[in-house]
């Protein structure tokens, strides 16, 4: 390896852009290659971030550059292809979600790395959102005492009417399997990493606008294997009060038997003490860049640090299994109207 790692990455759609103006920033990263079927889609990136190479087709890339790290930034329809084709070629990959198509097929992009013996992470970026680490700071230092319950209200607000979402990622419209599969799986994400394994699960999910083909609003009761309960109660018609609503997409409470932890749509944090009326601001170090206080760049720093030696890993695509298995009990939970058990 290089004194530089050496990134190359596939995909040049709406999100893209944070992953490589975040890659882009990192003294210690070089991005050799950009990959999209549309080339000027990728000369368009490459010119923008003096990236070397660009190319049409994803394995005369990786064959021609011969990464480091790729990371794969195309729809979910093309994951599992894509996986395969660094694994087979042992290259260390980060993959975009919604991982894969489903549970099934993210099982055989797993085992394609395993086999290969090759890291594979999922870019799932919430729990990297700074109010999120700092509340599992706050978790683990005790604070809170002992964790009772966690609960987001989601509300981004750009969900009503017939142009919802055309003017940023139209393909929403047409998924059919949307607020659970595209989004709430962040915050089911957050929920293992605050609160630890969901055991059941309960959901209720509705299509509020009839513009689009999935559900847009729901409510998900969770279990958790340690003790405690969260709430997801998600509506994307519905906003909050917030400068940019697509900063936090919500407010979250995290509730434990000597405290309360509350998020407010600025990334601003609140603790109150049980028993006292006052909150006072938890004053944590973030910045407002990029998306969702820079967490994309900080998942990005996250595994380049673990290849180079220093620290562990998370959201590994092996991990990443048990968040696709709670998606689909939720969504059987929905249909059969029953509590299920994972």
């Amino acid at each position: 390896m290089t004194s530089k790692l050496r990134v190359a990455a596939v995909g040049a759609g709406y999100f893209s852009r944070f992953q490589y103006e975040a890659w882009d920033r990192m003294d210690d990263v070089d991005l050799v290659a950009v990959c999209d079927r549309t080339e000027e889609k990728a000369a368009d990136v490459a010119k923008q971030y003096g990236v070397g190479q660009v190319f049409t087709d994803f394995a005369d890339m990786l064959d021609a550059v011969e990464p480091d790290l790729v990371d794969i930034i195309v729809p979910p329809a093309a994951h599992l292809d894509c996986v395969e084709q660094a694994a087979k070629r042992r290259i260390p990959m980060i993959c975009q979600k919604p991982f894969c198509q489903d549970l099934e097929e993210a099982g055989q992009a797993v085992e394609a790395a395993a086999t290969a013996d090759t890291l594979l992470v999922v870019h799932e970026n919430f729990r990297f959102q700074p109010w999120h680490t700092e509340a599992r700071r706050l978790l683990d230092a005790g604070v809170l005492g002992q964790p009772y319950q966690v609960s987001f209200r989601l509300r981004p607000g750009d969900g009503q009417g017939p142009d919802a979402y055309l003017d940023r990622q139209p393909y929403f419209q047409t998924m059919q399997r949307f607020l659970v599969h595209e989004t709430a799986i962040h915050l089911i994400d957050v929920f293992r990493y605050l609160m630890g394994e969901v055991r059941t699960v309960y959901a209720r999910l509705d299509r509020l606008n009839p513009a689009i083909a999935g559900e847009d609003a729901g409510i998900i009761l969770f279990d958790f294997e340690a003790g405690g309960s969260g709430l997801f109660d998600g509506n994307r018609l519905v906003d909050h009060a917030a400068e940019n609503r697509r900063l936090t997409m919500g407010e979250m409470l995290v509730e434990g038997s000597d405290a309360v932890l509350r998020l407010d749509g600025d990334g601003n944090l609140f603790l109150r003490p049980r028993g006292k009326n006052d909150e006072r601001q938890v004053e944590y170090d973030w910045e407002n860049r990029g998306f969702g206080g820079d967490c994309v760049f900080l998942l990005q720093r996250h595994v380049v640090d673990h290849l180079r030696g220093r620290g562990g890993i998370m959201n590994t695509g092996r991990d990443y299994l048990a968040n696709l298995a709670i998606e689909q009990a939720v969504y059987r939970s929905a249909e059969h109207g029953r509590r299920l058990t994972l």
